[in-house]
């Protein structure tokens, strides 16, 4: 599977997961795929600021992309980046 095909497969996988996000006021956003396999989202909105977003990110999205494809070895949120 090229890079293409695995970003497009795992911006679906965030499709099913994003209504749920949606329904408490936030969303997600792909940033990267690392050349380890690590997935790099980050939460938007209210999701930003939840004390539940690591229960999310593992128990929710990680789970829904790695079903998805299971060569994944990671999921991981970035905070955003200030530019200064």
């Amino acid at each position: 599977m090229n890079n293409e095909q695995l970003i497009e497969k795992i911006n679906l996988a965030l499709e099913d997961i994003r209504p749920y996000l949606k329904d408490d006021g936030g969303d997600i956003e792909l940033i990267e795929v690392t050349d380890d396999l690590i997935v790099k989202v980050k939460f938007l909105g209210a999701c930003n600021d939840c004390s539940m977003s690591a229960m999310t990110l593992k128990g929710g999205v990680e789970e829904v992309i790695k079903k998805s494809v299971p060569e994944i070895k990671e999921v991981i949120a970035v905070e955003e980046i200030l530019n200064q």
